[in-house]
C-alpha cells in the first residue's frame, strides 16, 4: 500500500486529489474489497495533508459507497453489489422523470425485451417458472379495483424474466426503468377496457413459451405486446 498513499502536494484541491487517488486504486484492485484502509493519522502523514482535507475526502468516498466507516474497526474498502448500481439508477430515473424520458423507456423496451424473452427461453430455471407461474395466477385473481396492485404485478412478471435470463448487466439495465412502470400501468388498467385482459393473455403466452424453451416464439410474442404497448402509451402520453 506505500505507493498508493503518498505525498500528492498541492496543486489541487487536497481533497479531492485524496479521494480520487483512493478511488483509483479501488478501481485497479491495489485495494481490494473488504481491505482495511490505514488510519487517519497514517494517511494524513503518506499524503502530508491536513486531517481536514483527508476527512473531507474519506466523507465523499463514503457517501459514493465505495468506503465504510465503522466506529472502532475502522475504514473499509466496501463492497458494491448489483443493487447499489440499480438503486443509483433508480433515483436518477426518479429525478428525471418526463414524457421524454417514458418515450425513451419505451424505445428502449421495445429493442431489449424480445432479445431478453428469447434469452430467458433459453435459460430459465425450474424456480424461474414456478415464480412466473404464481406470477400469473395473482395477475388473474387480483381484485380488478386494485388497479396499483395489478401493476406491481405486471411489473414483477418482467423482472422475473430479466432474472431469468442469469444475466446480471440486464438486471441492471432494465430493473431501473421497471421500477417507473407502474405508475403508468395503474392509470392504464384503471381507465382502458379490457387491457388487464389482453395483458393477461400476453403473458401466458410468453411464459409459455419460455417454460417450453421456444426462444423463437418468446421472443415474437414479447415483440408483439411491447407493440401494443407503445400504442397505449402514445395515446395517453400527454396523461403522464
Amino acid at each position: 500500500m506505500d505507493n498508493i498513499f503518498q505525498n500528492i502536494g498541492n496543486k489541487q484541491t487536497l481533497s479531492q486529489k485524496i479521494e480520487r487517488t483512493i478511488e483509483n486504486a479501488i478501481r485497479e484492485k491495489k485495494l481490494a474489497i473488504g481491505s482495511k484502509l490505514p488510519t487517519e493519522r497514517e494517511m494524513c502523514e503518506s499524503f502530508g495533508v491536513s486531517r481536514t482535507a483527508l476527512r473531507e475526502a474519506l466523507r465523499r468516498l463514503s457517501a459514493r459507497g465505495l468506503i465504510t466507516i465503522q466506529k472502532g474497526s475502522g475504514m473499509h474498502v466496501a463492497e458494491i453489489n448489483i443493487q447499489d448500481a440499480i438503486n443509483s439508477l433508480n433515483l436518477y430515473y426518479d429525478l428525471k422523470f418526463d414524457k421524454n424520458l417514458l418515450s425513451q423507456f419505451i424505445e428502449v423496451r421495445r429493442l431489449f425485451e424480445p432479445e431478453i424473452a428469447m434469452l430467458a427461453a433459453r435459460n430459465r430455471t425450474e424456480e424461474n417458472i414456478a415464480e412466473l407461474e404464481r406470477n400469473l395466477r395473482e395477475f388473474e385473481t387480483s381484485d380488478p379495483d386494485n388497479t396499483q396492485l395489478e401493476a406491481d404485478i405486471d411489473n414483477k412478471f418482467h423482472l422475473t424474466i430479466v432474472k431469468s435470463t442469469s444475466n446480471p448487466i440486464m438486471q441492471i439495465t432494465m430493473e431501473p426503468i421497471y421500477s417507473l412502470l407502474p405508475r403508468m400501468r395503474n392509470y392504464i388498467y384503471a381507465n382502458i377496457e379490457g387491457e388487464k385482459e389482453h395483458t393477461l393473455k400476453s403473458h401466458k403466452g410468453i411464459f409459455i413459451a419460455i417454460k417450453e424453451k421456444n426462444e423463437a416464439q418468446a421472443r415474437e410474442i414479447m415483440t408483439d405486446h411491447l407493440i401494443r404497448t407503445q400504442h397505449i402509451y402514445e395515446q395517453n402520453l400527454n396523461l403522464f
